[in-house]
């Protein structure tokens, strides 16, 4: 009776012991489906779909720092596209020049009031001419923030009988803000002004 009791103690043993095992298999294996998941969503958090055109697109997100010179050039290259680039028309000179003012502040918003007050837009809707600009070339200087740059660049004023292009030197500094619809890229530029802005050869058509 006693080896019966021994045997039956001995085989509980041996259930208890494998059925620990098997709650910490379980354990194991939960806690390794947790871990693949959260890398799963962690992955696809970083993912970026685009749609452009119909066809969907992936982008990856990264932090700033690594798009940094990416994203201060782009906001550069925007701000004078959107106020160098003008048409005889009040409408156009207004909307890129309000949209270029969220890019910058107030020495680009006196820049504009010294323009306009000397009748610069008004000769550009009287005379015709459409005012393009092309960026050559944008130096900025990222070891400390506020971030300095220069802007190097090429303006075209065409006329219906010549074209006029001009050279354009300009300089600032970058400070981050909060990104925003109108400010996407999170800078804002300061201190701004023009070095250089003068003719460098006529074409006439």
């Amino acid at each position: 009776m006693f080896t019966k009791i021994k045997h039956i103690d001995t085989a509980f043993q041996y259930v208890r012991g494998f059925t620990l095992l098997v709650i910490l298999a379980c354990l194991l294996i939960v806690c390794f489906a947790l871990y693949k998941s959260y890398q799963l969503v962690k992955t696809m958090q970083s993912r970026i779909y685009i749609l452009a055109d119909g066809k969907v697109l992936e982008a990856y997100a990264s932090d700033r720092k690594d798009n940094i010179p990416v994203e201060a050039k782009d906001h550069i290259r925007s701000f004078h596209q959107l106020f160098f680039t003008l048409d005889p028309d009040d409408k156009v000179i207004e909307g890129n020049i309000t949209k270029a003012l969220y890019l910058a502040d107030g020495s680009v918003k006196r820049e504009y009031d010294n323009l306009k007050e000397n009748g610069y837009y008004s000769g550009l809707i009287s005379g015709n001419i459409s005012q393009k600009i092309t960026i050559d070339s944008i130096v900025i200087d990222l070891e400390q923030h506020p971030y300095s740059f220069h802007c190097y660049a090429t303006q075209r004023l065409i006329r219906a009988t010549s074209t006029v292009h001009r050279s354009l030197v300009t300089q600032g500094v970058l400070r981050n803000v909060a990104r925003s619809d109108n400010n996407p890229h999170g800078f804002l530029i300061e201190r701004w002004k023009t070095l250089e802005n003068k003719d460098i050869k006529v074409e006439n058509h």
